[in-house]
Protein backbone atom coordinates (compact mmCIF):
# COMPACT_ATOMS: atom_id res chain seq x y z
CA UNK A 1 0.00 0.00 0.00
CA UNK A 2 1.43 3.35 -1.09
CA UNK A 3 2.93 5.96 1.84
CA UNK A 4 0.88 9.19 1.78
CA UNK A 5 2.72 10.63 4.22
CA UNK A 6 2.82 14.68 4.73
CA UNK A 7 6.07 16.39 3.25
CA UNK A 8 8.67 17.74 6.54
CA UNK A 9 7.71 21.61 7.28
CA UNK A 10 10.62 23.81 7.57
CA UNK A 11 10.82 24.36 11.12
CA UNK A 12 9.58 27.89 12.32
CA UNK A 13 13.24 29.73 13.52
CA UNK A 14 14.62 28.61 10.08
CA UNK A 15 11.79 30.16 8.48
CA UNK A 16 12.82 33.52 10.74
CA UNK A 17 15.86 33.22 9.53
CA UNK A 18 15.61 32.94 6.46
CA UNK A 19 13.10 35.99 6.27
CA UNK A 20 15.08 38.04 8.55
CA UNK A 21 18.22 37.82 5.83
CA UNK A 22 15.90 38.20 3.06
CA UNK A 23 14.89 41.70 4.25
CA UNK A 24 17.97 42.69 5.42
CA UNK A 25 19.46 41.70 1.62
CA UNK A 26 16.51 44.40 0.15
CA UNK A 27 17.13 46.89 2.35
CA UNK A 28 20.73 46.94 1.72
CA UNK A 29 20.31 46.85 -2.00
CA UNK A 30 17.98 49.33 -1.48
CA UNK A 31 19.85 51.33 0.23
CA UNK A 32 23.02 51.11 -2.00
CA UNK A 33 20.83 52.45 -4.99
CA UNK A 34 19.88 55.48 -3.20
CA UNK A 35 23.26 57.04 -1.43
CA UNK A 36 25.42 58.96 -3.37
CA UNK A 37 28.88 58.14 -3.08
CA UNK A 38 30.51 60.52 0.17
CA UNK A 39 31.83 63.73 -1.60
CA UNK A 40 35.12 64.89 -0.30
CA UNK A 41 35.56 68.48 0.39
CA UNK A 42 38.00 70.82 -2.05
CA UNK A 43 41.47 72.36 0.16
CA UNK A 44 39.01 75.79 -0.31
CA UNK A 45 35.59 74.09 1.76
CA UNK A 46 37.86 72.67 4.48
CA UNK A 47 39.68 75.95 4.64
CA UNK A 48 36.82 77.77 5.19
CA UNK A 49 34.96 75.22 7.25
CA UNK A 50 38.35 75.22 9.61
CA UNK A 51 38.13 79.06 9.28
CA UNK A 52 34.47 78.93 10.77
CA UNK A 53 35.40 77.03 13.38
CA UNK A 54 38.52 78.80 14.58
CA UNK A 55 36.30 81.76 14.78
CA UNK A 56 33.78 79.42 16.87
CA UNK A 57 36.64 78.72 19.40
CA UNK A 58 37.84 82.06 19.80
CA UNK A 59 34.18 82.84 21.07
CA UNK A 60 34.05 80.64 23.51
CA UNK A 61 38.52 80.69 24.79
CA UNK A 62 36.76 84.84 25.41
CA UNK A 63 33.96 83.28 27.78
CA UNK A 64 37.11 80.66 29.04
CA UNK A 65 38.97 83.71 29.79
CA UNK A 66 36.14 85.68 31.37
CA UNK A 67 35.74 82.55 34.08
CA UNK A 68 39.28 81.92 34.49
CA UNK A 69 39.73 85.80 35.57
CA UNK A 70 36.86 85.45 37.64
CA UNK A 71 38.08 82.52 39.51
CA UNK A 72 40.99 83.71 40.13
CA UNK A 73 39.19 86.83 41.60
CA UNK A 74 36.65 84.94 43.83
CA UNK A 75 39.73 83.08 45.27
CA UNK A 76 41.30 86.22 46.84
CA UNK A 77 38.78 87.78 47.89
CA UNK A 78 37.96 84.41 49.97
CA UNK A 79 41.40 84.41 50.48
CA UNK A 80 41.24 87.85 52.35
CA UNK A 81 37.63 86.91 54.06
CA UNK A 82 39.25 83.55 55.30
CA UNK A 83 42.19 85.60 56.79
CA UNK A 84 39.83 88.35 58.33
CA UNK A 85 38.01 85.44 60.01
CA UNK A 86 41.27 83.93 61.57
CA UNK A 87 42.17 87.20 62.90
CA UNK A 88 38.72 88.12 64.42
CA UNK A 89 38.38 84.46 65.73
CA UNK A 90 41.68 85.53 67.63
CA UNK A 91 40.33 88.68 68.76
CA UNK A 92 37.15 86.84 69.80
CA UNK A 93 39.49 84.33 72.05
CA UNK A 94 41.39 87.19 73.24
CA UNK A 95 38.07 89.01 74.49
CA UNK A 96 36.76 85.58 75.91
CA UNK A 97 39.93 85.40 78.12
CA UNK A 98 39.48 88.47 79.16
CA UNK A 99 36.30 87.09 80.79
CA UNK A 100 37.68 84.21 82.39
CA UNK A 101 40.42 85.97 83.72
CA UNK A 102 37.70 88.49 85.91
CA UNK A 103 35.68 84.57 86.56
CA UNK A 104 38.59 82.93 88.09
CA UNK A 105 38.96 86.39 90.25
CA UNK A 106 35.73 86.58 91.48
CA UNK A 107 35.84 82.88 92.33
CA UNK A 108 39.27 83.30 94.35
CA UNK A 109 37.62 86.23 96.34
CA UNK A 110 34.25 84.02 97.38
CA UNK A 111 32.52 82.83 94.70
CA UNK A 112 31.41 84.02 90.66
CA UNK A 113 28.47 86.43 90.67
CA UNK A 114 25.54 85.13 89.00
CA UNK A 115 25.96 88.08 86.05
CA UNK A 116 29.36 87.38 85.31
CA UNK A 117 28.10 83.23 84.85
CA UNK A 118 25.70 84.71 82.32
CA UNK A 119 28.94 86.86 80.78
CA UNK A 120 30.31 83.85 80.35
CA UNK A 121 27.32 82.27 78.19
CA UNK A 122 27.79 80.93 74.90
CA UNK A 123 25.12 83.38 73.62
CA UNK A 124 25.87 86.82 75.06
CA UNK A 125 23.04 88.16 73.24
CA UNK A 126 20.64 86.32 75.74
CA UNK A 127 22.79 87.91 78.54
CA UNK A 128 21.80 91.56 77.25
CA UNK A 129 18.25 90.80 76.57
CA UNK A 130 18.36 90.65 80.72
CA UNK A 131 17.80 93.90 81.02
CA UNK A 132 17.45 93.24 85.03
CA UNK A 133 20.93 92.18 85.41
CA UNK A 134 23.00 95.16 83.92
CA UNK A 135 22.60 97.53 86.99
CA UNK A 136 24.52 94.09 88.41
CA UNK A 137 27.53 95.42 86.02
CA UNK A 138 30.70 97.79 85.84
CA UNK A 139 30.64 99.72 83.00
CA UNK A 140 33.95 98.44 82.08
CA UNK A 141 31.86 94.86 81.59
CA UNK A 142 29.18 96.20 79.55
CA UNK A 143 31.09 97.10 77.12
CA UNK A 144 33.24 94.24 76.98
CA UNK A 145 30.57 91.98 76.40
CA UNK A 146 29.44 94.23 73.69
CA UNK A 147 32.65 94.01 72.01
CA UNK A 148 32.23 90.10 72.03
CA UNK A 149 28.76 90.64 70.76
CA UNK A 150 30.04 92.60 67.66
CA UNK A 151 32.95 90.60 67.15
CA UNK A 152 30.30 87.50 67.12
CA UNK A 153 28.25 89.52 64.41
CA UNK A 154 31.08 90.20 62.42
CA UNK A 155 32.34 86.52 62.30
CA UNK A 156 29.13 85.36 61.13
CA UNK A 157 28.51 87.68 58.42
CA UNK A 158 32.13 86.99 57.10
CA UNK A 159 31.50 83.28 57.29
CA UNK A 160 28.28 83.55 55.66
CA UNK A 161 30.03 85.84 52.53
CA UNK A 162 32.89 83.46 52.27
CA UNK A 163 30.17 80.78 52.12
CA UNK A 164 28.39 81.97 49.35
CA UNK A 165 31.20 83.17 47.47
CA UNK A 166 32.45 79.25 47.78
CA UNK A 167 29.38 78.15 45.84
CA UNK A 168 30.32 81.03 42.94
CA UNK A 169 33.76 79.53 42.76
CA UNK A 170 32.07 76.18 42.54
CA UNK A 171 30.02 77.27 39.80
CA UNK A 172 33.07 79.07 37.89
CA UNK A 173 34.73 76.61 38.26
CA UNK A 174 32.62 74.26 36.69
CA UNK A 175 31.97 76.79 33.78
CA UNK A 176 35.74 76.83 33.00
CA UNK A 177 35.67 73.32 32.67
CA UNK A 178 32.93 73.49 30.08
CA UNK A 179 34.69 76.43 28.17
CA UNK A 180 37.50 74.50 27.90
CA UNK A 181 36.34 71.49 26.61
CA UNK A 182 34.07 73.74 24.36
CA UNK A 183 37.46 75.31 22.77
CA UNK A 184 39.26 71.99 22.39
CA UNK A 185 36.35 70.03 20.64
CA UNK A 186 36.26 73.14 18.20
CA UNK A 187 39.81 73.10 17.70
CA UNK A 188 40.09 69.06 17.51
CA UNK A 189 36.85 69.25 15.03
CA UNK A 190 38.69 71.39 12.53
CA UNK A 191 41.77 69.47 12.71
CA UNK A 192 39.77 66.38 11.84
CA UNK A 193 38.45 68.44 9.17
CA UNK A 194 42.36 69.03 8.10
CA UNK A 195 43.34 65.05 8.30
CA UNK A 196 40.46 64.16 5.47
CA UNK A 197 42.81 66.41 2.64
CA UNK A 198 46.08 64.71 0.62
CA UNK A 199 49.15 65.18 2.01
CA UNK A 200 49.32 68.11 -1.11
CA UNK A 201 46.76 70.14 0.03
CA UNK A 202 47.61 69.76 3.30
CA UNK A 203 51.19 71.55 2.18
CA UNK A 204 49.55 74.24 0.02
CA UNK A 205 47.51 75.33 2.66
CA UNK A 206 50.62 75.21 5.56
CA UNK A 207 52.47 77.33 2.96
CA UNK A 208 49.65 79.38 2.41
CA UNK A 209 49.55 80.22 5.88
CA UNK A 210 53.34 80.81 6.40
CA UNK A 211 52.89 83.61 3.58
CA UNK A 212 49.95 85.06 4.81
CA UNK A 213 51.79 84.84 8.33
CA UNK A 214 55.50 86.15 6.61
CA UNK A 215 53.78 89.07 4.69
CA UNK A 216 52.14 90.09 7.70
CA UNK A 217 54.68 90.19 10.02
CA UNK A 218 56.51 92.98 8.13
CA UNK A 219 56.91 96.22 9.60
CA UNK A 220 53.60 98.05 7.55
CA UNK A 221 54.02 101.43 6.10
CA UNK A 222 52.09 103.92 9.32
CA UNK A 223 51.75 106.79 6.54
CA UNK A 224 50.06 109.68 8.34
CA UNK A 225 48.84 107.60 10.89
CA UNK A 226 51.68 108.19 13.72
CA UNK A 227 49.99 110.21 16.11
CA UNK A 228 49.23 107.95 19.29
CA UNK A 229 48.95 108.85 23.09
CA UNK A 230 52.25 108.16 25.04
CA UNK A 231 50.62 104.98 26.66
CA UNK A 232 48.67 104.14 23.46
CA UNK A 233 52.03 104.41 21.54
CA UNK A 234 53.96 102.08 24.42
CA UNK A 235 51.38 99.19 24.50
CA UNK A 236 51.45 99.17 20.38
CA UNK A 237 55.07 99.45 20.90
CA UNK A 238 55.40 96.01 23.28
CA UNK A 239 52.37 94.61 21.03
CA UNK A 240 55.18 95.25 18.07
CA UNK A 241 57.89 93.47 19.66
CA UNK A 242 55.79 90.30 19.95
CA UNK A 243 54.99 90.11 16.03
CA UNK A 244 55.46 86.20 14.84
CA UNK A 245 54.72 85.09 18.63
CA UNK A 246 51.87 82.06 18.27
CA UNK A 247 48.68 82.23 18.94
CA UNK A 248 47.59 80.34 21.86
CA UNK A 249 43.45 80.34 23.49
CA UNK A 250 43.79 81.13 26.86
CA UNK A 251 47.59 82.77 26.48
CA UNK A 252 48.33 86.82 28.00
CA UNK A 253 52.11 85.88 27.21
CA UNK A 254 54.49 86.35 27.10
CA UNK A 255 55.70 83.77 24.54
CA UNK A 256 52.19 82.95 23.14
CA UNK A 257 48.97 84.81 22.92
CA UNK A 258 45.32 85.04 22.53
CA UNK A 259 43.72 88.06 21.17
CA UNK A 260 42.45 89.80 24.35
CA UNK A 261 45.61 88.37 25.92
CA UNK A 262 47.66 90.07 23.50
CA UNK A 263 46.54 93.86 23.86
CA UNK A 264 45.99 93.32 27.82
CA UNK A 265 49.73 92.02 28.14
CA UNK A 266 50.74 95.17 25.72
CA UNK A 267 48.92 97.65 27.60
CA UNK A 268 50.25 96.30 30.98
CA UNK A 269 54.04 96.89 29.56
CA UNK A 270 52.71 100.79 29.38
CA UNK A 271 51.69 100.66 33.21
CA UNK A 272 47.96 100.20 32.21
CA UNK A 273 45.93 97.73 33.50
CA UNK A 274 42.86 96.93 31.21
CA UNK A 275 40.54 93.53 31.82
CA UNK A 276 41.75 90.19 30.42
CA UNK A 277 38.50 90.10 27.80
CA UNK A 278 37.54 91.40 24.93
CA UNK A 279 34.34 92.61 25.70
CA UNK A 280 35.24 93.31 29.15
CA UNK A 281 37.83 95.82 26.94
CA UNK A 282 35.36 97.02 25.05
CA UNK A 283 33.60 98.51 27.85
CA UNK A 284 36.79 100.86 28.91
CA UNK A 285 37.74 104.09 27.41
CA UNK A 286 36.09 106.01 24.97
CA UNK A 287 34.58 104.71 21.75
CA UNK A 288 35.49 105.33 18.20
CA UNK A 289 35.01 105.47 14.73
CA UNK A 290 37.34 104.39 11.87
CA UNK A 291 37.79 107.32 10.99
CA UNK A 292 38.96 108.63 14.52
CA UNK A 293 41.26 105.73 15.16
CA UNK A 294 45.04 106.52 16.47
CA UNK A 295 47.98 104.03 16.39
CA UNK A 296 47.33 101.87 19.66
CA UNK A 297 43.75 102.48 20.04
CA UNK A 298 41.94 98.85 20.46
CA UNK A 299 39.89 97.67 17.99
CA UNK A 300 36.95 95.26 17.70
CA UNK A 301 35.44 93.29 15.23
CA UNK A 302 32.31 90.66 15.03
CA UNK A 303 28.60 91.24 16.31
CA UNK A 304 29.67 89.86 19.66
CA UNK A 305 33.23 91.45 20.30
CA UNK A 306 34.89 88.35 20.49
CA UNK A 307 38.34 89.78 18.46
CA UNK A 308 40.18 92.84 19.36
CA UNK A 309 43.59 93.90 18.44
CA UNK A 310 45.63 97.38 18.19
CA UNK A 311 45.56 99.54 15.53
CA UNK A 312 48.38 99.76 13.62
CA UNK A 313 47.43 103.11 11.16
CA UNK A 314 47.10 103.21 7.84
CA UNK A 315 44.26 100.99 7.92
CA UNK A 316 45.93 98.11 9.62
CA UNK A 317 45.67 96.09 13.29
CA UNK A 318 48.26 94.02 14.87
CA UNK A 319 46.72 91.16 16.61
CA UNK A 320 46.77 87.47 17.79
CA UNK A 321 44.72 86.53 14.53
CA UNK A 322 43.41 82.58 15.82
CA UNK A 323 44.78 78.77 15.86
CA UNK A 324 47.81 78.85 13.79
CA UNK A 325 48.44 81.91 12.83
CA UNK A 326 50.94 84.39 14.60
CA UNK A 327 50.90 87.85 15.65
CA UNK A 328 50.60 90.03 12.69
CA UNK A 329 49.17 92.95 10.86
CA UNK A 330 46.52 92.42 8.80
CA UNK A 331 43.92 95.17 7.24
CA UNK A 332 41.03 96.46 9.72
CA UNK A 333 38.80 95.62 6.46
CA UNK A 334 39.39 91.70 6.32
CA UNK A 335 37.28 91.34 9.68
CA UNK A 336 33.79 92.84 10.31
CA UNK A 337 35.03 96.11 12.54
CA UNK A 338 32.51 97.48 15.18
CA UNK A 339 34.85 100.15 17.08
CA UNK A 340 37.35 101.27 18.45
CA UNK A 341 37.93 102.45 22.13
CA UNK A 342 40.64 104.54 23.27
CA UNK A 343 42.40 103.95 26.43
Amino acid sequence: MASHRRPKQPSRTRVTVLTTAAAAAVALSANAANAAPTEKLGKDEVKAKVDKLYEQAEQATEKYNGAKEKQQKLQKEISTIQDNVARGQQELNKLRDGLGSLATAQYRSGGIDPSVQLFLSSNPDDYLDKASTLDQLSAQQVEALKKIQDKQRELAQERAEATEKLKDLASTRTELGDKKKEVQGKLAEAQKLLNTLTAKEKAALAAQQARANRSSTERVDLGNDTSASGRAAAAFSAAQSKIGTPYVYGASGPSSFDCSGLTSWAYAQAGVSIPRTSEAQANIGTRLSESQLQVGDLVFFYGDLHHVGLYAGNGQVLHAPHTGAVVRYEAIGDMPFQFGVRV
